[in-house]
């Protein structure tokens, strides 16, 4: 398969999310809720397999607390998924909270020009605002977050599609060029 149509199709699939995160968000925030859940469960097992691979005492009480940690967390997840959501929607309200501010920090280091400067603090802003919104009203957070993921995938797939169908121009026009090189 070519990088053109891998990029294509990439762009189809991104489309499908997005169209299904729009489309049903509570679905997607329960299959966030699920794929947290898969993780932490295989994260269970790995550490439960690192603390009897470890040589001394120290770390197999670590890796057996994080192992049941870890499945706990899991079962909490499938138990009780929209408490989970909930949860997951204040640490991205949280993480966006504190990433606006290194970014309005890092808007005013030495050797930033104007431009940069203004990316940086509209970025930092709009990082703050969305946390502030996430942190204020977090019951329905979960579902802005399905939407702004879904609308993301739409803008992402869009933009690969396009960028596919212009690589696959470019790959075209340059075939007979290159065979006359060669």
């Amino acid at each position: 398969m070519s990088w053109p149509t891998s990029l294509i199709l990439r762009g189809v699939l991104a489309v499908i999310v997005g169209i299904i995160a729009i489309a049903w968000p509570s679905v997607t925030v329960f299959a966030l809720v699920i794929l947290f859940a898969v993780y932490a469960f295989m994260d269970a097992g790995l550490q439960f397999v690192r603390a009897f691979s470890g040589r001394t005492a120290g770390p197999v009480i670590g890796h057996l607390l994080l192992g049941l940690i870890n499945l706990a967390a899991g079962i909490v997840a499938l138990g009780w998924p929209s408490p989970t959501a909930l949860v997951l929607v204040i640490v991205v309200a949280i993480w966006a909270f504190i990433a606006g501010f290194l970014e309005l920090f890092a808007a005013f280091q030495s050797g930033e020009t104007a431009g940069t400067r203004t990316l940086f603090i509209m970025g930092g802003l709009v990082s703050i605002a969305f946390g502030v919104v996430l942190g204020a009203r977090p019951d329905i957070g979960a579902v802005t977050l399905a939407l702004l993921f879904g609308f993301y995938s739409l803008i992402f797939g869009v933009s690969e599609i396009m960028l596919g169908i212009d690589a696959r121009k470019s790959v075209n026009g340059l075939r007979p060029v290159l065979a006359d090189a060669a």
